[in-house]
């Protein structure tokens, strides 16, 4: 028997706020800790993150990408951290001819640096910053099936410890979270994580069926409500491409006073 190929989405909380002590992201930080000493230690990993998107996929192909602190009105400390990861060019040039060979128009960036929907949730995981890691970026277009058809590109990579990560948030309705919560609010909010935790995980549908719900989310409870706009949900359906299969487990919790869930899936190839 052969080593799962992985993937996790993580709900990846408000900017540097995860790394900066804040009481409402101390679910996700244990949540993340924790799934770090779950799963073994991968040898790379490739971040999809909520926060780059391109007309054409694109991967970071340096051998050491700076950060880029993409979020403004922190502390001073918040542009001072610092993960120097290396990269990983060859494993990016494999993506892209990966990528190319299933007709999806793919480069190389040997410029771009990892944004913090990498460089915040792998500090609190890998604080190290001793495993190699490439960025894959989004299709601006943000289509469904086009961010599927990305993950399903990958899963012929052949090396089960390199771990992929998408890096969203399944709330992100940024008016709502400096809004008072209201019944109705919290009723939205929990219908549309009870729908989403059932596309993900339930086993009595089948995956033909998963992919059009994941396809066609808007039709989802408050599903613009909790997706005013759907670029912190589309890496989850990169996630789903590459497993192609109902999560292993999924993690609910709560964070800036929302609810929101992280993903793991572990495939036998």
């Amino acid at each position: 028997m052969t080593d799962p190929r992985r993937a996790l989405f993580i709900s990846h909380g408000g900017g540097p706020l995860p790394l900066l002590g804040d009481p409402a992201h101390a679910e996700m930080v244990s949540c993340l800790r924790g799934i770090a000493h779950t799963i073994p230690r991968p040898s790379s990993i490739i971040v999809v993150s909520a926060h780059w998107e391109g007309s054409v996929a694109t991967v970071t192909s340096g051998k050491r990408p700076g950060l880029i602190y993409d979020y403004s009105g922190f502390p001073p400390e918040s542009y001072e951290i610092q993960y120097p990861c290396p990269g990983n060019p060859s494993l990016a040039d494999a993506i892209v001819e990966r990528l190319r060979q299933a007709g999806i128009t793919a480069r190389a960036d040997d410029r771009r640096g990892f944004d913090h929907g990498l460089f915040v949730p792998l500090k609190l995981m890998y604080p190290e910053a001793d495993i190699p890691c490439v960025q894959l970026s989004l299709l601006d277009e943000l289509d469904p099936m086009e961010h599927i058809a990305l993950g399903r590109a990958l899963q012929p990579l052949g090396d089960p410890s390199v771990l992929l990560v998408g890096t969203g948030f399944t709330f992100h309705n940024m008016r709502a979270f400096f809004t008072p919560e209201t019944d109705e609010s919290r009723a939205a909010n929990q219908a549309f994580e009870r729908w989403l935790l059932d596309t993900c995980c339930s086993r009595d549908i089948s995956e033909e069926e998963r992919v059009v719900r994941l396809v066609n989310w808007e039709s989802a409870p408050y599903a613009r409500y909790c997706q005013p706009r759907e670029e912190h949900l589309m890496p989850l359906h990169v996630c789903y491409g590459f497993a192609g299969a109902a999560c292993s487990k999924a993690y609910p919790l709560r964070i800036l006073n929302k609810e929101t869930s992280m993903f793991l899936w572990e495939v036998e190839t």
